[in-house]
Parts: structure tokens; C-alpha cells; sequence
């Protein structure tokens, strides 16, 4: 007896009826409807690395969430059987519909089904604690990465929970009162280096946010009435450097042009997450296109990029300038919270680090954020919270662990993934137990290097300090007004802090912020932020703080008579204070040393760089992250992009 011909060898308008797809009641499509839902959605999540679970959910988690489904699809409308198709499609639905179907139930999923408080006893008496829902991401930490990271993950539509230990968001972008009737940003005290791609996208300006420019970049004092000013366009530098020398002054277009070139590359690959070392496909896509990008240099600048890179601040600039002052004024970035002599091989990077920056636009400038850097923080919680973030400050974080946040208090926090705004030698050798890394993991962050040798103050002043070289007010009181007159100099504050734990004349950088925001200071008088190299963290600071300040407050003095007869009232943070006060790791502002061995591919350590780390589930998104330091907020945005390829969605 032959065979009936099979559906498909049948034109589309000619099929045969297919008995076993007869449209089965409204009840009982329904009820298939989410069965094939469920199915689906879990063999979808079952590729998705952040949802692999630790341990298979209990009797209980799978009949509520059996429960979840069925109460969804009897509110759902029951639909026409499908028609039958020919081929691969006869018995099934198109990829569309169980894409629908798996959407359908993880929203069922998390709707319906809560997990009990895993430290709950019921045997040990009294009410079970309150279920709350499971969160997707928990972020630990509210710093302004965090925040970033909180607020891309909860645009994108994903549930954001956001714990930080100290009672206001902003880690260590934050404004406090200091003194009585006196405010100012307490750790990052300026602004040049936030991502406008955050900031446009993020809303910051529409939550108030306003920045402006500072109206010189710095301002040197000198020996014997001599100052030198950067800034107020390039020919005004010019001039400026032809007073001491015109060779110098002849060179600033080739080294600025230098500069901007290599800039220029480098600032791209800001928002692209590096390539991991042994990586596979994406990584060797990722590796190929920052290749494209030095391939398009000439020779001439592909020697500069690798000159940038490996060589020391000194040597770089002793290419250009022949003035000792001139060479100071462009240094100083290179050892700004970096614990090196500008001497050392890769500090020419550290300096190259700070000219990726902008502000309104105008690239290479630095800037205040009026209120101080907490209005930039206050900024990002405001959008962060518009987007459904939550955000909870006083909430200590005791330890992390794959899909659970425990608090000091012994309450967890249970979520399926962890964005970590913490320095990676915090996260890994004091949040996380040994026994969850590689010993091979952990060995190497250990030997990661931390400690920026920062001394930090803010000092409430009568009014406006009076430089011997320039004394009248004029606009070098709203720059950056650097005390430090040559390299030499420089590199005698790093040897003396190596050999007795703190510079005899430290390296001092004071910014007066009151000059363009009036609502930090009472009117007439003036705060001062002082940010101060080299103060080696090792040091007892217990007993030598009093003596930091002493002498931060004698090479101010040396330069402005009479600062300390104007001095109403300050605040101090040594490298010990910032590590209590924010959790910075030897008092390192950047998060680990901007050191060649610890940039890009290999930040924090190689084959970690996509910001994913040992732990199943748990991300880094800090400055410990690639691109480091500053208050970029491009290691919260990379990081959140990586999460939400995890989770199946792309960033919106």
C-alpha cells in the first residue's frame, strides 16, 4: 500500500489538514501556550551566562512559578490554533512568537516568583522575615561609576538595586561642609575627563547639572617675581612661554599637535572594552579594530603613541622645552595621584592620561561643576532613580558572592548579577572568600599596585590668598595653581617620601573654586582645594598627619605670604583617611596605578579586561577597570554594556 503524500510536497494553498493540530479548547490552548512558553524561556536563559543558577530552584520556588504561569495565561486571551506549515515549521511556532513566549515568562518569572530569605530558620521560632522581590543587578558602591552603571542597566529595562556604605551617594565625588558656612568637593575636587556621551545620554544638564570652564588651565609661581600662565587660548600661551623662552615657545604648536593626535586615538578606545588576552572571536574582533585605529597613524606619530606610552614624563618633555618651569607646568599631570618621580619610564602616559578631557566641547580644558563634584553624583542618582533604580546609602557591604550581596548587617541581598564599584584589591582580597578564586587569581591581585601617595585638604580662607610674583586678584586665582617649579623638584618630594614617608617640600596643587561658584563660601571669603604629592601610604599617619599639614601649609607661605594668617578653618585626608573615608586602597584615587602593566588589556589583570571577573555573575565596574582613574564614568558605562550583553539586550 503506498504512502499518502507528506504535507510539504503540497502547494501552500493546497495543504492537507494535519489531524493532531486540531484547535484544542480555549482552556487547554492556554494552557499550552504556557507550557511552551516556560520551556522556551528556560532554554533561552540556559544560554545566557548570567542566569546559570548555583542550585536547582526547590518543590516550593517551582510551584509557584507553575502557579505564576498559569494565572498569566488565563488572563491572557487564548488565541487561533496555528495553521499548519510545511517543513522545519509544521508542529512548531516561528522564532518571533517564542521570542514573545520567552519575554512573557521571564516577566511571569519575576513577577511571581520570590526567594525566601536564605539565613531564615523556621525550626529557631518567630515570623519569617519579609520576601522581597529578586533583583537583576545590585550595584556595590554609589560612586559616580556606579551610578553611571546603575543607570544604563536600569534604562535598558532591568531591575537595579544600588548599596553604598556612606550616608550620601558619590563615593569620593561628593560635596560636604567642611568648616561652618564653608562646602567643597571632599576627595575629586575638578572636572575634565566626564564621558559627554554620559553626560548627554544620562540627562545630567536636564537634572541641573552646569559646568564652566576655568578661565586659565594653570598658574606657576616662580622664583624672583617670575610666574608662568597656560591657558586663555594658544597664543596667549605662547607669549607666555617666549618670556622665558622663544625656542620653547616655537615648539608648543608641534608638542600640543603631538599631543592631540595620540589623544585623539586613544580617546576613542575610552568607551570600547579591550580585547582579552587568549579571548576568542569578539576579543580578536576587539583587537583588530584598536589595531585599524594605529594603523591609521603615520610612522612618525606610531613612534610618538609608543614614546607616550613607555617613556618618562621627563624625557618626553625635555624633547620640546629647555625652561625649567615650562617643563613643570606640563609635568605636573604626570604625577598627579600617581607615586612616581617624573623620571620613571610610563609617567609620560599618566600625563598624556589627563588630556583626554573636555568641557563644554572645549577639548583639553578643565572646569568646576558648580555645587562641586557631589552636584555630578547628585546628577547621575536623580536619573539613575528616574529610570526605577533603587538606590539605599548607610548599607554596608560585608561580603560578595555569586548571586547574593551579604550587608553587614547579615541581611542578603539576593540578585542574578553584581556590578562592583570597588577597587579590586577591596573586592577580591576583603569582600570575597579565598575559597572562590583561583589561587592563581588571587596570588596575582595581591601583587596588584595600589597607592596614589595623596594627601588631600580643603582649607576655608578669609579671602584670596597674595602671590609674591602677582599679587592683585586676576583670573590665575580661578586655575590651577601649581607649587612646584621644576621636574627636580618633583622627583626630590618622590625620593624623600620613599626614604622617610613623606616629602620635606611636597608637591602642592591649590584650586579655589569659590572664584566661580559663590555658593561654596560666605560672601568675601574663599575655599581651597589642596591636593598634595607625595605621601607614601605606608606611613604611620597617626602621628604624622599634623606634620603633612605643617608642611603642605609652609610651601604655600613660601609663595603667598600671609596664607596662614588667612586660614579660618580645614579639613585633612591622608592616604589613610581616604582608604577609611572611601575605601580607596592605600589611598589610591585611580583605583590601582596607571602603570603600563596595568592599562587597557591589562586592567585590571590580563584576560580580565571585559570587565567580567572569576566570579560567575560578578562584574567590576569601577576605576580598577579599563580606562582607569578620573572621574570619567567610562568603566561604569563599558561595564553596564557587558552586563547587558549577559543578559541577552543591548544598551540603549
Amino acid at each position: 500500500m503506498r504512502r499518502p503524500p507528506r504535507p510539504a510536497a503540497l502547494g501552500r494553498r493546497h495543504r492537507a489538514p494535519v489531524p493532531h493540530l486540531a484547535a484544542p479548547s480555549r482552556q487547554g490552548a492556554a494552557r499550552a501556550r504556557a507550557r511552551g512558553a516556560a520551556r522556551v524561556g528556560a532554554r533561552r536563559r540556559r544560554r545566557l551566562p548570567l542566569y546559570r543558577q548555583r542550585q536547582a530552584p526547590d518543590a516550593d520556588e517551582r510551584d509557584r512559578a507553575v502557579r505564576g504561569h498559569q494565572r498569566g495565561a488565563a488572563r491572557r486571551p487564548a488565541r487561533r490554533a496555528p495553521r499548519a506549515r510545511a517543513g522545519r515549521r509544521l508542529a512548531g511556532r516561528s522564532r518571533r512568537r517564542r521570542r514573545r513566549g520567552a519575554r512573557r515568562d521571564r516577566r511571569d518569572r519575576q513577577g511571581d516568583l520570590q526567594l525566601d530569605h536564605p539565613r531564615h530558620d523556621a525550626q529557631a521560632g518567630g515570623a519569617p522575615p519579609q520576601v522581597k522581590p529578586r533583583n537583576d543587578v545590585v550595584v556595590v558602591g554609589a560612586g559616580h561609576n556606579g551610578l553611571v552603571c546603575a543607570g544604563y542597566l536600569a534604562r535598558a529595562g532591568l531591575k537595579v538595586k544600588v548599596l553604598e556604605r556612606r550616608s550620601a551617594v558619590g563615593g569620593a565625588a561628593v560635596t560636604e561642609e567642611f568648616h561652618p558656612g564653608f562646602r567643597n568637593s571632599a576627595a575629586a575636587y575638578t572636572v575634565s575627563l566626564l564621558q559627554p556621551k554620559v553626560m548627554r545620554e544620562l540627562r545630567l544638564a536636564e537634572h541641573g547639572l552646569r559646568i564652566v570652564e576655568r578661565p586659565l588651565a594653570n598658574f606657576l609661581p616662580l622664583a624672583d617675581g617670575a610666574y608662568l600662565r597656560i591657558g586663555g587660548g594658544r597664543e596667549a600661551t605662547q607669549r607666555e612661554l617666549a618670556k622665558f623662552s622663544q625656542r620653547d615657545a616655537g615648539r608648543l604648536p608641534e608638542y600640543w599637535r603631538m599631543i592631540e593626535r595620540i589623544a585623539d586615538v586613544l580617546r576613542a578606545l575610552v568607551l570600547e572594552t579591550p580585547p582579552n588576552a587568549g579571548g576568542g572571536l569578539l576579543d580578536a574582533w576587539r583587537a583588530l579594530k584598536s589595531a585599524r585605529r594605529l594603523k591609521a597613524l603615520d610612522m612618525e606619530a606610531r613612534r610618538d603613541a609608543l614614546a607616550l606610552l613607555t617613556q618618562s614624563a621627563a624625557g618626553l618633555l625635555e624633547r620640546f622645552f629647555e625652561s625649567d618651569g615650562i617643563q613643570a607646568a606640563f609635568g605636573f599631570d604626570a604625577v598627579v595621584g600617581n607615586f612616581a618621580s617624573p623620571f620613571h619610564p610610563g609617567t609620560a602616559y599618566v600625563l598624556l592620561h589627563h588630556c583626554f578631557g573636555e568641557v563644554n566641547g572645549q577639548r583639553g580644558a578643565w572646569g568646576h561643576a558648580i555645587g562641586g563634584m557631589g552636584a555630578i553624583s547628585e546628577a547621575l542618582a536623580a536619573e539613575a532613580r528616574r529610570l526605577g533604580a533603587q538606590i539605599e546609602c548607610d548599607a554596608p557591604v560585608a561580603q560578595i558572592r555569586p548571586g547574593e550581596v551579604v550587608l553587614e548587617n547579615g541581611a542578603v541581598v539576593p540578585c542574578r548579577a553584581i556590578a562592583a564599584n570597588v577597587d579590586p584589591k577591596r573586592l577580591f582580597l576583603k569582600l570575597v572568600e579565598p575559597g572562590l578564586l583561583p589561587a592563581e587569581f588571587r596570588a596575582r591581585i595581591e601583587r596588584y599596585k595600589c597607592g596614589s601617595a595623596t594627601f588631600r585638604m580643603n582649607v576655608a580662607l578669609a579671602g584670596l590668598p597674595r602671590f609674591a610674583c602677582l599679587p592683585e586678584d586676576g583670573p590665575h586665582h580661578g586655575s590651577g595653581i601649581i607649587l612646584a617649579p621644576s621636574l627636580d623638584y618633583m622627583d626630590r618630594a618622590y625620593l624623600d617620601a620613599r626614604a622617610e614617608g613623606m616629602a620635606r617640600q611636597p608637591i602642592v596643587e591649590m584650586v579655589i573654586p569659590s572664584t566661580l561658584d559663590d555658593s561654596l563660601a560666605p560672601r568675601g571669603q574663599h575655599v581651597a582645594s589642596l591636593f598634595c604629592q607625595h605621601f607614601d601610604p605606608a606611613t604611620d599617619w597617626a602621628s604624622r598627619k599634623d606634620e603633612a599639614i605643617g608642611r603642605i601649609f609652609e610651601v604655600i607661605e613660601t609663595h603667598a605670604p600671609g596664607f596662614r594668617a588667612s586660614v579660618i578653618g580645614h579639613s585633612a585626608l591622608s592616604p589613610a583617611d581616604l582608604e577609611r573615608e572611601f575605601g580607596l586602597t592605600g589611598g589610591d584615587i585611580f583605583h590601582g596605578a596607571l602603570s603600563l602593566d596595568q592599562l587597557w588589556a591589562a586592567r585590571p589583570l590580563l584576560g580580565y579586561a571585559d570587565y567580567r571577573t572569576p566570579l560567575e555573575g560578578v562584574y567590576l565596574c569601577g576605576s580598577g577597570a579599563h580606562p582607569g582613574g578620573g572621574v570619567t564614568g567610562a568603566p561604569g558605562h563599558n561595564c553596564a554594556r557587558a552586563m547587558l550583553r549577559g543578559f541577552g539586550r543591548r544598551m540603549r
